[in-house]
């Protein structure tokens, strides 16, 4: 009698090993379907690209700022000159 209680403890331990080996083999499926976003992702890029637009007075404004670091850049230049003479 004592053998026939360890084969079914035995047996019931193998169908709980069965159990987590295919919760961890279906858990490994999902992980490795592949690389990126799912496809119909709701994250997806639209097929257009939008293009930044700025303003004529921010350009204007870059434009003046731009202006005045190369005039500082030739001020540094020119300082640098005299006193290398």
């Amino acid at each position: 009698m004592e053998v026939n209680r360890i084969i079914q403890e035995i047996d019931a331990q193998i169908a709980k090993l069965q159990q987590a080996r295919e919760l961890l083999s279906g858990a490994a499926a999902k992980v490795s379907k592949g690389r990126g976003r799912p496809k119909g992702s709701k994250n997806a890029k639209s097929a257009t690209p939008r293009t930044r637009k700025i303003s004529p007075e921010g350009r204007k404004r870059i434009a003046e700022a731009m202006k005045r670091r190369w005039a500082e850049r030739r001020k540094q230049t020119a300082k640098a000159s005299t006193a290398a003479k």
